[in-house]
């Protein structure tokens, strides 16, 4: 059965997970998720003071790295279409005491309210599949990303062998159980989670993906046996 992924339905999940998004996320992943943004942060630096858009951003725990690690230098904008979600986020950045260093905007991936030809990096960690239009999502980071910058697009994808089918027993049976058990969730939020995984392209069909969107230089870079992968494109041209 093919995932419905209308943007009102999948708002609404995760609206109503969002207040213990950040904890379901760390405990179901076993805290791995911590690694792999930093993988992400490592792997796709930013340099210099340009800035950089987190799409699909949560609770903004990528933005947040990415402020980190440019020591609040770099102009932060964490986008996201589920407005509990942001509220989250900046209630996240108050305690932290950056209050106002991490942008959070609401906005869709497919319509970005925002100029092109300006991002650094333009980022999304286990977002893009959420997005109705995937190619439409990859269209749109890349018209923001300034030529010569990147798009990093961090995502789950289907180890082969004994880990695949120990990771698709857990992503299909387990991790639902877990979720809907700790969240104390009715709707379908952690059903549709192995779904869209299982429906959403990896390795070189998402690279190609990405091609076609006008990047270049695309890097396919597994993580953790291939449980997630981190795809890295460049915008052709050069930064002004």
């Amino acid at each position: 059965m093919a995932v419905d992924k209308s943007s009102q339905r999948v708002r609404r999940m995760f609206g109503d997970i969002a207040a213990r998004y950040d904890l379901l996320n760390h405990l179901l992943s076993l805290n791995l998720d911590r690694y792999w943004r930093w993988r992400t942060v490592r792997d796709v630096p930013a340099h210099g003071e340009a800035p950089i858009l987190d799409l699909c951003t949560g609770t903004g725990d990528l933005a947040l790295a990415y402020h980190r690690a440019t020591q609040g230098r770099a102009p932060i904008v964490a986008a996201d279409f589920c407005h509990p979600m942001l509220v989250v986020g900046r209630q996240k950045t108050a305690r932290a005491g950056i209050n106002g260093a991490v942008r959070f905007v609401e906005a869709d991936t497919q319509r970005l309210p925002l100029d092109s030809d300006q991002f650094q990096i333009v980022s999304v960690a286990f977002g893009l599949r959420n997005v109705s239009d995937t190619d439409a999502g990859l269209a749109e980071m890349v018209r923001v990303c300034r030529p010569g910058g990147r798009v990093a697009v961090l995502e789950f994808s289907r180890p082969r062998g004994l880990l695949g089918t120990l990771y698709q027993w857990y992503f299909k049976y387990l991790l639902p159980a877990i979720g809907r058990r700790l969240s104390s969730s009715r709707d379908e939020a952690y059903d549709y989670l192995p779904q869209s995984v299982g429906e959403f392209p990896c390795g070189e069909a998402l690279a190609q993906r990405m091609r076609a969107a006008g990047l270049v230089d695309v890097s396919i870079r597994p993580m953790t046996l291939g449980v997630a992968t981190l795809y890295v494109g460049t915008k052709a041209g050069s930064a002004a």
